[in-house]
């Protein structure tokens, strides 16, 4: 029988949350127990001491180094009775209120606000994803496995998220429009504004003012625009908050800034939201919303402008990109805004963002994150189709394709990002939903990185580097010390990205999990010889630690934490058992490291 989308939007919020809460708060225990029909199924239970009771969820499929997936919930009230079948969320409400209680001895009161806070977005993101498996528009098979395709397939969200798809301040009238899985589009908001006003910048040769100009097409004639004022495109949302602000209107009263009206071609929202995209325009633009995302308030700070530019430059100069071909990086080398008295940012920032995926090449990038995501009921995952079709072309077995892919894979991601850092010191934010693969032919082609916020610059190469950049020289929130960049550059790319690559394949059961990260490790082992700088340690102590930083998004919701809003954007990290070390082979060399707290 089918499950209603009620059902899988249950099921999907809980598995994600348990996953978190597993990696997080509790690994739980390994069980077995039979199921009704007589076969034996593997089992996870938490004791939930504060409540007397237990909670065990079957695993239907496990992964060394991702998320489980999970089948029917159970709960024990005593040890004297039996389990008996419970919905999903109310398993899930019993393990947040179980958090809660253990930590807020002392402090009862200050963490139920909080863990009231936790229960509205955990529902807000069931509802949102029920309402996606509900009414989100077919896609047309030439679509399915496009760019803008896959960033508006991800229905379910981050794997390891428990709010995943939690939106507060995008009201339900707003997401068929807004919302990418809902695929709608809109026009831009336009206003004018005099120039004196307008900050702008650009590593490119055209003016951000013309680039503007282009992109409101016959409209711009249509606005009149006096020879003192400046184009400024808006997100609509972002307009109608902008509207409501006091200094925005005094400055409309004094005639120093015009709302003129939506213009130019239709968007649509990528997977962010708050970047849009166009087939027909060269150009995508990332804009402030006024929209909790996850975990935070999503707003262009001025220095995420200035170092969007300052990347593009660096990137130019080093000519690294022609010396490894198959690894791309979608710049962000332009930026507009609108400056005002006293305050470091108006909501006028807007960053213009190189679109590689314009029209006849809208074929050519997918997000890593919509490969590996979890397929509705019924379907099978972007990968999986991929390589069975691979395989069935070939006539190889599912396991060969799957290891030949893989290679073609760290070939076009871990080689390019590992010599980056071992060269010039930069490490890349290079999560699953910053990373885009062409596999417009089936194995890897090329990597595309995008994401002007995820650039860590190693202050040991700063000598270098601000000879590269004189720009850069006096932006000191660029540069951190390499332990730091360690656990950050682990995480991101190894165990957001890369791990999820294997955990697909191994849940879509076409290669053993182990057998993937033998080659990993290989691929590491060898960097750890041949490289010389920032790559061979980082190399090195990946292969040693016995632990991995992860971040830790439950505990960021527990404690309502935005880390946009954090010291230097520190977000609350743990620490998970390295697979690549507990699955090594007996005579692997290795050594101490130091685990950071």
């Amino acid at each position: 029988m089918s499950q209603s989308s009620r059902q899988v939007a249950e099921h999907v919020t809980f598995q994600t949350f348990a996953n978190c809460y597993l990696r997080e708060i509790d690994a739980g225990a390994a069980t077995k127990h039979r199921s009704p029909g007589g076969a034996v199924v593997d089992c996870i239970e938490w004791d939930l001491p504060t409540q007397d009771m237990a909670l065990r969820a079957e695993v239907l499929s496990r992964s060394l180094c991702g998320p489980h997936r999970f089948g029917q919930i159970s709960i024990r009230r005593s040890p004297d009775l039996g389990w008996c079948g419970v919905e999903p969320l109310s398993a899930l409400y019993s393990l947040i209120h179980e958090t809660y209680r253990q930590f807020g001895k002392g402090r009862a009161e200050l963490l139920r606000g909080c863990e009231l806070e936790l229960l509205l977005r955990v529902l807000d993101s069931y509802q949102s994803i029920a309402l996606y498996l509900d009414t989100a528009k077919n896609t047309a098979p030439d679509e399915a496995d496009s760019f803008i395709g896959g960033e508006q397939s991800l229905l379910f969200g981050h794997w390891l998220h428990p709010t995943p798809k939690s939106r507060q301040g995008m009201t339900s009238w707003q997401q068929p429009s807004y919302a990418p899985e809902l695929r709608g589009r809109f026009r831009l908001t336009y206003f004018a504004a005099k120039a004196s006003l307008v900050a702008h910048d650009s590593a490119r040769s055209a003016p951000v003012p013309e680039i503007v100009r282009s992109l409101a097409g016959h409209d711009a004639d249509r606005f009149a625009l006096a020879e003192d004022e400046v184009l400024l495109p808006m997100h609509p949302l972002q307009a109608d908050a902008l509207l409501l602000d006091k200094d925005i209107q005094a400055l409309q009263a004094a005639g120093s800034l015009r709302l003129l009206g939506p213009a130019g071609p239709s968007f649509t929202a990528t997977s962010s939201v708050r970047t849009v995209y166009s087939a027909d325009t060269p150009w995508m633009l990332k804009f402030s919303l006024p929209v909790r995302i996850t975990n935070s308030v999503r707003l262009n700070r001025r220095a995420e402008l200035e170092a969007g530019v300052l990347m593009a430059r660096l990137f130019e100069r080093t000519g690294f990109c022609a010396r490894y071909p198959q690894f791309k990086v979608i710049h962000d080398p332009a930026y507009l805004t609108l400056d005002l008295p006293g305050r470091p940012e108006s909501g006028f920032e807007v960053i213009f963002r190189e679109n590689p995926f314009v029209r006849g090449r809208e074929g050519e990038g997918i997000t890593v994150a919509a490969l590996t995501a979890d397929p509705v009921p019924g379907e099978r995952s972007r990968l999986d189709r991929i390589l069975r079709g691979l395989s069935k072309q070939s006539g190889a077995t599912f396991a060969d394709v799957s290891r030949r892919w893989f290679g073609d894979y760290l070939d076009c991601v871990l080689n390019p990002l590992m010599n980056l850092y071992d060269e010039y010191g930069v490490a890349l934010e290079a999560h699953q939903q910053n990373s885009l693969l062409d596999v417009s032919r089936g194995y890897p082609r090329a990597y595309y990185y995008r994401d002007n916020q995820g650039f860590y610059l190693s202050s040991a190469y700063r000598s270098s580097l601000d000879a590269l950049l004189p720009e850069a020289e006096g932006v000191a929130s660029l540069y951190y010390d390499d332990d730091d960049i360690r656990d950050r550059f682990a995480y991101y790319l190894i165990v957001n990205q890369i791990f999820s690559v294997i955990s697909r394949m191994g849940h879509d059961r076409l290669i053993e999990e182990e057998v993937l990260i033998g080659i990993l490790r290989d691929r590491l082992n060898h960097f750890s010889r041949t490289m010389t700088g920032s790559g061979r340690s980082f190399a090195r102590s990946f292969l040693d630690c016995p632990t991995i930083a992860s971040k830790a998004n439950l505990v960021t919701r527990l404690f309502d934490i935005d880390e946009l809003e954090a010291k230097d954007e520190r977000a609350v990290y743990t620490r998970l058992p390295n697979p690549l070390l507990t699955l090594a082979p007996a005579n692997a060399e290795g050594t101490d490291c130091a685990v950071a707290s």
